[in-house]
């Protein structure tokens, strides 16, 4: 595959998965390019007997928002402990931006497992293989995020739940 191939299939997904773990569109943008040019400059680099085209390009992804972290770390926050409740008013939350702030509230590593596995449509494989990990390790970080987002999303469910009506009680 042509790294013009490559960018034309990838670049998006490439950008929402870096953007789903900065939150910040500029980074995304910047580091999705970065990640490109690191192919185009180096394409001999890519080892198709560790991986696909798209595992290696979420990898260089991965490796440059980890980089930028590491260099930008008091502008980033590692972790939110939790998110409002459902009964505070001003932050208005709809429930989808409930489960983006929870999303974003998950330890890294879960986060992006996570995002990879729901998001990206990557199997515990393509995972492991774009963070170093074994694939028994993805699944427990996987595991381990749906529990905490589960704890955590549990008052919006109750409000949800029981503000629903149910059919035919009109």
């Amino acid at each position: 595959m042509t790294a013009e191939e490559a960018f034309d299939r990838y670049h998006e997904a490439v950008f929402r998965f870096i953007y789903r773990m900065t939150r910040r569109v500029d980074v995304a943008e910047d580091i999705t390019q970065d990640c490109f040019l690191a192919f185009v400059r180096g394409p001999e680099r890519y080892d198709q007997t560790r991986g696909t085209v798209k595992t290696y390009l979420f990898s260089i992804a991965r490796n440059l928002a980890l980089k930028r972290y590491h260099s930008h770390r008091a502008e980033v926050p590692l972790e939110l402990n939790e998110i409002s409740p459902p009964g505070d008013r001003r932050q208005g939350l709809e429930i989808s931006a409930a489960v983006e702030q929870a999303l974003t509230g998950l330890p890294p590593l879960q986060q992006e497992a996570l995002i990879l596995f729901e998001y990206e449509g990557c199997t515990l494989q393509e995972i492991a293989g774009i963070t170093g990990a074994d694939a028994g390790t993805i699944k427990s970080r996987l595991h381990r995020a749906r529990e905490r987002l589960k704890k955590v999303l549990a008052p919006y469910r109750e409000v949800f739940v029981g503000t629903a009506r149910e059919p035919g009680s009109e």
